[in-house]
């Protein structure tokens, strides 16, 4: 094997090796890995890594017995010096007598292939470096595993099996992020009861408390991070509660009885990761938690086909329909068997692959919210036909997006699980959106005595529950879009019928009379959320103020109790652009598509699946450009978007192919605002090259979507 230069390593009497790249075509199967040096050392007190690019450097110490990192950009502190280690119930822990015995580096530049995604092709390209270490007294052996990326870190912890370490407790991981307290985040609380569905805060890191990952920082020279994990199995969930001011620790979500995780040695944690890049915009064009998740382990997934679906959804939420068959002040059951065949009339008249049904099962009458426990997974109401339905969906060519809302009691589904997914394969639904409503901590869960137990949304056991859901799924050929989830870590790379997920404040917020989203609440997400994986926001909302009541005439201030989408809807067409899924919902109402036709020709022609995508531009929370390719045409798309600030973006076309394009533009128009008049717009083609540049002038909260035809 030909032996390429490898990564920088240095020991405590500094000894360096050059760098370099092992070469690698594009392959989709297989990535060239090259173990390059291998250093024992009884004296070693550090150890020291550096990305391809050199930019990125990571040391790590054993002074003083304790195990500590830090990593520097182009020689400036990105995380300052950091404890490392575990600690265990009844076993002593990695946390202190420790000491570096060795290291192993190797440098791996590959590519491989999504079935689908934001890009076809994603490059692999890191240096890592396996730090073997050891506690002395009692001797307990312990690996960290460092990747290091151009666009950030990833690391961690992997415990071999050993006499004295077999079944642990996990009572404390002590992995922290010394970022400074003058930091600026962007973040939402964590361990709080409605889950991950907040509003982000921007404010320095030293006024954080529990915060939810991804946390997205700007540090004082400009250069961002985003604090995540990467390939969550078997473990629980990281967030960042502060220490020391400006030091956030991993905090992992407990089980009921307070231990943090349980499981047997050998096991290795998830990745903790750090995104790291001199603008906003280089967070969004990462691959970093991808790159960090196993290969695909199901094989051919071509069963499951991207696309846009309808659904029966946001009639309930702005009170025009019921999810129970027989309460409700109208009392009218949304989901019939007539209501789903109408909509999928619409769905095939234009386009889109599917239909969701919510409320098609017995268990939605009463208070839903607490009904996990009566809810049937196979029990249809009376008035829906599922075999009907899955017959007239072949016929025209839609078929049904299966729906199991469980209100958190993950053994009444489990318990149902086979014949549930057996129902839905005999019935041609290849996606399942399943929900598990519940306040945080009220995951039901039954024991084997009977007795129930309240667990976490992002605890081991509901990690484990989606774990088990999305591989029983797997086997009948059905993709999991979850909604109440565990958030996303990457694992659609490795169990790529996983295809999307909630996670965050979604449009349905802005039917309930509550405070909608702001206007730079999607403009955040873009920046966080959306770092970790794609998004079910469900967007699309061409009646911009549903159950609006008008204000008191004096009242001259925005009434926040009023339902509204406080975005133009040029804005809310580019998010079908902005906001990352391979299943995308045409959320509103029919007859107010039917309305603006025009307007809805865009969503008509958008995909859901990119050969390629890039951020040309952005910053986190006030504005972004997107642009993405068409897999399967050499179509480019665009979006922009803004937060209450209007503005007039200059955007490169350089990323286009060579060759002419007719931009088909959809922008705001010149009263285009928010509040005053959502729904001025511009429709309008003009011809370019990528030698030009568009100017695009952007209402308040207003957008602009674009699709370039190649002529």
């Amino acid at each position: 094997m030909y032996m390429r230069p490898s990564a920088l390593l240095t020991l405590s009497f500094m000894l360096a090796l050059p760098f370099g790249l092992s070469a690698c075509q594009a392959d989709s199967t297989q990535a060239t890995a090259e173990t390059i040096s291998v250093s024992e050392t009884t004296a070693a007190q550090s150890v020291t890594a550096a990305s391809p690019d050199r930019k990125n450097v990571i040391t790590v110490t054993d002074e003083g017995g304790q195990l500590r990192y830090n990593i520097v950009r182009d020689g400036q502190d990105v995380v300052g010096k950091s404890r490392l280690g575990l600690r265990f119930l009844k076993q002593h822990g990695l946390d202190d007598g420790l000491r570096i015995i060795s290291t192993q580096t190797r440098a791996v530049d590959t590519s491989w292939e999504q079935p689908w995604g934001e890009r076809r092709i994603v490059r692999d390209n890191h240096v890592e470096m396996l730090i073997s270490a050891e506690r002395v007294t009692p001797n307990l052996k312990f690996n960290i595993r460092v990747r290091m990326f151009d666009d950030g870190v990833g690391f961690r912890y992997e415990v071999p099996k050993q006499p004295r370490l077999d079944a642990v407790s996990i009572t404390e991981e002590i992995t922290d992020f010394n970022i400074g307290p003058e930091t600026t985040s962007w973040t939402i609380p964590a361990r709080m009861y409605n889950r991950y569905e907040y509003l982000y805060s921007k404010k320095p890191t030293g006024a954080l408390q529990m915060v939810h990952t991804p946390a997205t920082f700007r540090k004082e020279n400009g250069v961002h991070l985003s604090i995540h994990e990467a390939a969550l199995v078997d473990y629980s969930a990281m967030s960042l509660h502060q220490q020391r001011e400006g030091v956030l620790q991993a905090d992992l979500t407990p089980h009921v009885d307070g231990i943090l995780v349980k499981t047997e040695t050998p096991f290795k944690t998830p990745w903790r990761t750090i995104q790291i890049s001199d603008d906003a915009a280089g967070l969004m064009n990462s691959d970093l938690i991808l790159n960090l998740n196993e290969p695909n382990k199901l094989g051919d997934v071509s069963w499951f086909e991207p696309g846009k679906y309808a659904g029966i959804w946001w009639e309930q939420h702005i009170k025009e329909g019921t999810w129970g068959n027989t309460d409700g002040p109208i009392n009218h059951h949304a989901a019939t068997t007539e209501a789903t065949k109408a909509k999928m009339d619409f769905a095939a008249e234009n386009g889109f692959n599917g239909v969701l049904v919510e409320g098609w099962n017995v268990g939605w009458d009463g208070d839903w919210f607490h009904n996990g426990d009566v809810f049937s997974f196979t029990q249809t109401y009376p008035d829906f036909d599922i075999a009907e339905v899955a017959r007239y969906g072949r016929e025209v060519g839609v078929r049904l997006v299966g729906h199991h809302e469980t209100s958190g009691n993950i053994t009444n589904y489990e318990n149902q699980l086979e014949d549930a997914l057996d129902l839905m394969q005999a019935h041609d639904v290849r996606v399942i959106k399943s929900g598990y409503v519940a306040d945080a901590g009220d995951i039901k869960r039954v024991d084997a005595n009977g007795i129930a137990h309240y667990e976490f949304h992002d605890g081991q056991v509901m990690v484990d529950h989606h774990m088990k859901v999305v591989k029983r799924a797997a086997e009948h050929q059905i993709a999991m879009n979850p909604h109440e989830p565990v958030k996303d870590t990457g694992l659609r790379r490795t169990y790529p019928n996983w295809v999307s997920r909630e996670g965050a404040r979604g449009q349905e917020f802005n039917a309930w009379g509550v405070p909608p989203n702001g206007p730079d609440h999607v403009l955040d997400l873009l920046f966080t959320r959306m770092l970790s994986g794609p998004m079910d926001y469900t967007a699309g909302a061409f009646n911009l103020r549903p159950n609006e009541i008008p204000p008191v005439a004096d009242d001259l201030q925005r009434n926040d109790v009023r339902s509204r989408i406080e975005h133009t809807l040029a804005k809310e067409l580019s998010l079908f652009v902005a906001i990352y899924s391979p299943i995308q919902m045409v959320m509103d109402l029919q007859q107010h598509y039917e309305a603006r036709p025009e307007a809805f020709q865009f969503i008509k022609d958008v995909p859901t699946d990119w050969e390629q995508s890039i951020t040309l531009d952005g910053a986190v929370g006030d504005y972004a450009v997107i642009a993405r390719k068409d897999r399967n045409s050499d179509d480019w798309y665009l979006a922009a978007l803004t937060d209450a600030t209007a503005r007039d973006l200059s955007v490169d076309l350089s990323f286009l192919d060579a060759g002419s394009y007719e931009a088909q533009i959809y922008r705001d128009g010149p009263k285009a605002d928010y509040e005053t008049d959502p729904y001025d717009m511009v429709i309008e083609r003009k011809t370019v090259t990528a030698a030009e540049t568009l100017q695009l002038p952007l209402g308040r909260s207003g957008g602009a979507a674009i699709r370039f035809k190649k002529l």
